[in-house]
């Protein structure tokens, strides 16, 4: 594994990978459990841990599932935009408090935002009264989801958790 340049523009090295791993798989692990797996001091990973957030790589947040938790519309929705607003669009969206996922993307639309609202209503406040009258908005596409079979965030966890268990990473199995 190279080193990978973040955000903060100071490269990642396999350590920040492995701990952004393990809190990604388990994001209240202890920091001296986590320096215990990779063998190295409690203080550098909590010090690591510090830069990783202040530089942006890192966030620790609850997920929770919100068609579990009163939230009866999630919904992924495509928006086609005249050339050129696309930032601007993108921008806009992610200022409402609805969109939970603002991304720009290649093919059909031009940009997707994954939203989660109380009920039909307020659902059809935000695209009806909010999103249709953002300037380049050309058009808008609903997909609701149905059912949440699988949340995860945890990019690149299987391989680390992999290393660790095995021994290869530095670490020792869970019940060594």
């Amino acid at each position: 594994m190279g080193s990978t340049a973040h955000q903060g523009g100071h490269p990642l090295d396999d350590i920040d990978r492995r701990i952004i791993a393990i809190l990604q798989a388990d994001g209240r692990r202890a920091y001296s459990q986590i320096a215990e797996d990779l063998g190295i001091p409690a203080s550098s990973v909590r010090y690591r841990v510090q830069r990783l957030e202040e530089n942006g790589v890192l966030q620790i947040v609850g997920i929770a599932n919100p068609l579990t938790i009163g939230f009866d519309r999630f919904a992924m929705i495509g928006l086609k935009v005249r050339p050129g607003m696309t930032r601007e669009v993108c921008r806009q969206l992610r200022e409402l408090p609805e969109t939970s996922y603002v991304i720009m993307t290649a093919g059909q639309y031009d940009v997707m935002a994954e939203v989660i609202c109380r009920d039909t209503d307020h659902f059809t406040d935000l695209v009806n009264e909010r999103m249709h009258l953002m300037e380049g908005v050309i058009s808008t596409e609903s997909f609701f989801v149905l059912e949440v079979h699988k949340m995860a965030y945890g990019w690149g966890v299987g391989e680390v958790e992999t290393l660790l268990l095995d021994g290869r990473g530095g670490a020792k199995p869970a019940d060594g």
